[in-house]
Formats: structure tokens, C-alpha cells, sequence
């Protein structure tokens, strides 16, 4: 992860940022004062879910090219993340939806270059036509029974095992 190693408000140097345990986390710089935390940055997507079936996309970028992926993305500054998922949505599926439920809310990091916080929902589709768009190349429907086997992000994984554990338990 990107650590400061000096201060961004003053240019004195600063601590390691691990804790006693070996955590990050926030840097004091001893000069000015200022904090730095080593905040999350805030994701949210959805799984479209459309006759027992799930919504993935190849990604078209670096990181994570060629591997699969749920729909979604960062939040734009005080964005809802029900709202942010609904736009990622739109821009990389040309699918308008909405959010029937919150699925779950998982941690992971971008490829080693800072921790982001993942908020997914399910969604239903209201209108639109399936079409890769913005960081996908390509959009395919998966069964429950037939999921990638290798996902762009760590949290995608989790996230496909808390949609199948609500298939199973009906919810």
C-alpha cells in the first residue's frame, strides 16, 4: 500500500505508519500535527440478477484485464451508494435498476495501492439493453452453478459466496 513518508502538509518526515500490532494506520506528523489517515476508499456495485442468473463483466482495463468482475465502482464525492451503484450500473451495462436489497459490505485493497470499502446490492433490471460499456469488454450471464472461476478484485468472491448462501437460505 502507498504509505506518506513525509508530511503532505508540512514535508517533515513522518512515522511508519504501523501500529503496535503491525496495522496500518494513521500517520501524526510530529511537526505540524496533522493527521493522515489511511482511510478506505468507498466503492458500491450491484449484482444484476435476472432468472436465477448473475451479471458479470470482462474487464477492458488494467487492473484485472481480461478477468471477471461485478458491475460497479468508486462513489463520486457524497454519493449514495445505492446511487453510485446504480450509475456504475448504467455505465458499464446500459441497464437501469433498481436496488431491491443490500447483499453485502466487504473489504479488500486495489491491487495493492489502497484498501477500498465495497457496498453491494441486488438489483433488478427496470429498462435498458445489455451492452458492455466503460471498463468492460464484454457482459455474460452466469448460473449459480457456473461462476468464474478467477474474478479481477479478492472481494468478488465473497461477494458470489453471500449471494449463493441467500439462494440457498431463499432469502
Amino acid at each position: 500500500m502507498y504509505v506518506f513518508r513525509f508530511c503532505p502538509d508540512c514535508g517533515s518526515p513522518l512515522p511508519p505508519p504501523e501500529d503496535a500490532s503491525g496495522r496500518l494506520s494513521a500517520q501524526v506528523c510530529s511537526a505540524c500535527g496533522s493527521i493522515h489517515f489511511r482511510n478506505a476508499k468507498p466503492c458500491a456495485g450491484a449484482l444484476v440478477v435476472r432468472d436465477g442468473q448473475v451479471l458479470l463483466g470482462r474487464r477492458a482495463i488494467e487492473p484485472g484485464l481480461g478477468l471477471w468482475d461485478i458491475p460497479g465502482g468508486f462513489l463520486e464525492p457524497w454519493e449514495h451508494p445505492a446511487d453510485g451503484a446504480a450509475r456504475e450500473i448504467a455505465e458499464e451495462t446500459g441497464l437501469r435498476v433498481r436496488m431491491a436489497a443490500l447483499l453485502t459490505v466487504v473489504m479488500d485493497s486495489y491491487h495493492d495501492q489502497f484498501y477500498t470499502l465495497n457496498i453491494y446490492y441486488l438489483a433488478e433490471i427496470v429498462d435498458g439493453e445489455v451492452q458492455a460499456a466503460d471498463d468492460l469488454a464484454e457482459l455474460r450471464w452466469f448460473g449459480a452453478d457456473a461462476l468464474p472461476d478467477e474474478f479481477a478484485f479478492a472481494h468478488c468472491a465473497a461477494v458470489m459466496d453471500t449471494w449463493l448462501s441467500t439462494l440457498k437460505s431463499g432469502a
